[in-house]
């Protein structure tokens, strides 16, 4: 179902029913003395600002996301109710996603929602490890960008709570250079190291998979993503890159969970 296409018939069928009000019907009912306009006309016509606004704050401002898997664990829970900025990297119109504003583009651990590549009736959320040009390696369960390798710390136990099974808990930095992000990553000891299907998809040339791992050229127009739980997410390494025309907005906060309050707040 496209929500967005939705709305926006909805927004012309009561902004025309808004506007004949203005003009034709309003008119109408004071020269007649009546007050009240007719049921079918309050119900279209009266919730035009109503369904407008939310048309223009979803499609332009902010989007409301529901987390439905656990790829994204330990930064992103199961249920999480989060918010994406839609302006970050352009204004885009609605419904056909055409950019016509440049504002900016993703930057390395920025965490996104994009329409996924192979069904983009789909939303997808992770996070950017490699933008176009980058020379992304991820060997032996380690990134390196631009044979740059990036930082680890922890390693402590933690419970996947989607698997039921534990894994090592990492912070995973991004040297200066290369834009410093630091976040959290889960890695399972238990999974192999290098178990991606090596699917053909667009710009599958760029890339070289290895026993423990792949190299890959990221080509222009294209980012490299990755889910935060490695050993269980469905992301580049499998399907390939993410079209800079796929991008939907950069995610930053949580604003609900409702199987845990304590959530609400920002994360990188």
């Amino acid at each position: 179902m496209n929500f967005a296409l939705i709305l926006l018939i909805l927004v012309v069928i009561s902004g025309i029913a808004w506007v004949a009000d203005k003009l034709h019907f309003a008119p109408q009912r004071r020269a007649a003395g009546i007050d009240r306009m007719p049921l079918w006309l309050e119900y279209s016509a009266s919730f035009f600002p109503v369904i407008c606004a939310v048309f223009v704050l979803r499609s332009f401002i902010v989007e409301p996301f529901k987390i439905p898997s656990g790829s994204m664990i330990p930064t992103l829970q199961i249920g999480d109710f989060i918010v994406v900025n839609k302006f970050t990297y352009g204004i885009r119109l609605p419904v056909i996603n055409q950019k016509v504003i440049e504002l900016g583009s993703p930057k390395r651990g920025d965490v996104v929602v994009f329409r996924y590549p192979r069904d983009e009736s789909v939303d997808y959320i992770k996070r950017v490890v490699a933008i176009p040009g980058d020379t992304v390696l991820y060997q032996d369960k380690r990134l390196t960008v631009n044979d740059q390798p990036l930082q680890y710390s922890g390693g402590e136990s933690y419970l996947d709570p989607e698997n039921m099974r534990y894994a090592k808990r990492y912070a995973e930095s991004f040297p200066a250079d290369l834009g410093g992000n630091k976040h959290e990553i889960l890695n399972d000891p238990d999974r192999p190291a290098g178990s991606f299907p090596a699917e053909r998809f667009p710009g599958f040339e760029n890339c070289e998979y290895q026993n423990a791992g792949l190299r890959c050229k990221v080509p222009a127009g294209h980012y490299f993503v990755m889910g935060d739980n490695r050993d269980n997410s469905a992301d580049s390494r499998f399907w390939g890159f993410v079209p800079e025309k796929n991008l939907v907005g950069k995610a930053f906060f949580v604003w609900l969970n409702l199987g845990n309050l304590g959530r609400i707040g920002g994360f990188e």
